[in-house]
């Protein structure tokens, strides 16, 4: 009889333990619910006061710069080129130039306030030619081109005397020098150029020019 009650008593026990289970549970499911139902009103809020001002607009952060990099520096060799075409541009084919030149078989040429016995050191050799640029077999633009950077150049480092190879046109179509009197053009209206003429026949005969260019600080400096 004793062992009966002490079974009764555990059942009892155990389905009271199963009924709290049951009493838990069913609280916990209400407090989940109760917490979806506050966000959803929270959520329908938020989107009503967001559709009451129009929408929302992004701001822009505060304190917050743009910095625009400047452009990269042009390289060295691409700025060279660009002075180099500007230099050629600088010069014209279509100047007259006859009225500039001394009238001798060669066409020799001395800038406004140059004396006549420069023209005619020059001519003798009186200085010793520093450097050479042969144009032969080059298109026009090309020897324009090359011209001014080869002045350019020759100043820079202080040259005095220098010497164009423009050729005697044998090569060119009817055997006319093409080069010869553009080069000639070119050079009266360099203001580094204060006077030129033919080169003897041992420099290049009327193939070529001897010119002398006007001093610079790096010339002295040598002399």
């Amino acid at each position: 009889m004793a062992q009966r009650i002490r079974g009764l008593g555990e059942l009892a026990r155990l389905r009271d333990e199963l009924a709290q289970r049951a009493r838990d549970e069913a609280h916990r499911r209400r407090e989940e619910a109760q917490q979806r139902r506050r966000e959803t009103a929270v959520a329908n809020e938020f989107r009503n006061a967001v559709e009451a001002l129009g929408g929302v607009k992004p701001l822009a952060p505060h304190g917050r710069r743009h910095h625009v990099r400047p452009p990269h520096p042009p390289h060295p060799q691409q700025r060279q080129l660009d002075e180099q075409q500007v230099l050629a541009q600088s010069v014209s084919d279509e100047i007259d130039i006859e009225s500039l030149l001394d009238t001798d078989d060669s066409l020799s040429y001395r800038r406004p306030g140059i004396g006549p016995d420069v023209l005619r050191k020059l001519r003798r050799g009186g200085w010793v030619i520093q450097s050479e640029l042969d144009l032969h077999g080059h298109r026009v633009e090309q020897a324009r081109e090359e011209l001014a950077a080869f002045l350019k150049e020759a100043l820079k480092r202080g040259q005095r005397c220098v010497r164009i190879v423009h050729g005697k046109g044998l090569g060119s179509k009817d055997r006319q020098p093409v080069l010869k009197g553009k080069v000639r053009a070119w050079l009266v209206q360099r203001d580094e150029v204060i006077a030129f003429c033919q080169a003897r026949a041992a420099e290049g005969g009327s193939g070529a020019l001897v010119v002398l260019l006007r001093p610079t600080t790096a010339a002295v400096s040598r002399a």
